[in-house]
């Protein structure tokens, strides 16, 4: 995909409402400063990665929330003993 276009997103958002295309843009971009990563290969500013995101189908109203909480339940969880160490080391 060589370029964006607004019109690549509202295809995929439907009925032409760029109010709710928006409020799906800013909803990823928040996950992505969060530290959630990109689900398309890119080196853009992260509005067009998440335009690009969501003209490729991955991010919808549908899975937007799922998005975050798939991955939190895939981080490893980071045990005390380990924490416990590190302070006794220094």
């Amino acid at each position: 995909m060589a370029r964006i276009t607004v019109e690549d997103c509202l295809a995929q958002v439907g009925d032409d409402n760029r109010f709710a295309l928006v409020h799906l843009a800013v909803e990823r971009i928040r996950q992505h400063r969060n530290g959630e990563p990109y689900l398309v290969a890119g080196k853009n500013k992260e509005v067009v990665m998440t335009l690009r995101e969501i003209a490729a189908g991955k991010v919808t109203f549908d899975n937007i929330n799922e998005l975050s909480v798939r991955r939190k339940s895939q981080a490893p969880v980071e045990r005390k003993e380990n924490k416990i160490e590190e302070l006794v080391q220094v």
